[in-house]
């Protein structure tokens, strides 16, 4: 049975959702896709869905839990879990849509996001996606996921204080200097169009640690307006792109949208000292080598990464520059 699990030593919650051990795992051929046209789980024709996901960690409807004592708690998992499609096409990868697809991605994003915030008991809106067997993909058809969340997840919540507690300091948003900082170092920069800017940032533990940060201080996806919402298409595609031909391969990574909390008076001022922007984790080093989070890594949280990010950086903004270069 679902249910959250309080963790006192980092106080915070665990999902314990023993129903997604039977997800099914789809090879790359799309037989048995449950996200395909035809598969009497999707309509037959769409072009970007969101899609209810069959073995969710969190539900509307979730059950009260049957363990827990005063030390370990436990609560309802209650929240949501999407499945975000982006195209009917099996094979299709983000970077070959047309951006006029990929905008349809963004404005569903945008979308859901507002929906899901509605409700007053979700505390945290959580847009990423999962690409690649390297990260634990069993579907291959192109998707992400969006997690609505009763609690603020607490990386997120690291993030929020030290955002806070940098304007508490200097009356500056912590990510509107780290955008600054990169820029005007230049080195670690890969990426740059009208409302948005990517850059490996100086502290990334990931060799290609991408970060896409809008250039206006916004806080949440739902305060991009429409030029931005095309400036974000571009941007993502972009990226997939570059990645790609980093080393000729469709290229793995988990991309997480940190965005404000919402429904939580604790964080009222959010708007001030939070920016929205986009982490990416690639767990490759090289054409066949993985980067793994190992046990100094999970263990005592202290990230090593074993490249220098200026090298990857000029090799990251060569892949750019060859992408761009393709589409003209």
């Amino acid at each position: 049975m679902a249910e959250l699990r309080w963790n006192p030593l980092l106080r915070t919650w665990t999902m314990v959702a023993p129903g997604r051990q039977g997800r099914p795992i789809i090879e790359g051929n799309q037989s048995g896709c449950p996200f395909c046209p035809g598969s009497g789980k999707v309509p037959d024709s769409y072009d970007v869905l969101a899609y209810d996901n069959d073995f969710p960690a969190l539900s509307k409807d979730a059950p009260e839990p049957s363990s827990g004592s005063s030390l370990y708690r436990s609560a309802p998992a209650y929240g949501k879990c999407e499945v975000i499609l982006y195209s009917p096409s099996h094979s299709a990868t983000l970077a070959e849509l047309p951006l006029q697809q990929v905008r349809k991605l963004v404005d569903l994003w945008v979308e859901r996001s507002s929906a899901l915030s509605s409700d007053r008991r979700v505390k945290y809106v959580f847009i990423f996606e999962n690409r690649g067997p390297e990260v634990g993909v069993t579907i291959h058809h192109p998707h992400g996921q969006i997690y609505a969340y009763p609690f603020v997840p607490l990386k997120i919540q690291t993030e929020l204080e030290s955002c806070l507690g940098h304007w508490r300091g200097t009356g500056k948003c912590l990510i509107c200097d780290i955008n600054r900082e990169e820029r005007s170092s230049g080195v670690r920069v890969v990426y740059e169009n009208e409302d948005f800017l990517g850059y490996i940032p100086f502290f990334t533990d990931y060799p290609y640690g991408l970060f896409l940060a809008p250039k206006e201080h916004l806080t949440f996806v739902t305060d991009l307006d429409g030029r931005a919402r095309d400036s974000l298409a571009l941007a993502l595609r972009d990226t997939v792109g570059a990645f790609d031909l980093l080393f000729d391969r469709p290229f793995p990574y988990m991309m997480s949208f940190h965005q404000g909390p919402v429904n939580s008076p604790e964080y009222d001022g959010v708007r001030r000292y939070y920016h929205l922007h986009i982490e990416f984790y690639p767990p490759l080093r090289d054409a066949d080598k993985i980067k793994f989070y190992a046990s100094s890594e999970m263990g005592a949280w202290a990230a090593c990464n074993p490249a220098s990010v200026e090298e990857t950086a000029e090799k990251l903004r060569d892949a750019f520059v060859r992408f761009r270069s393709r589409e003209g």
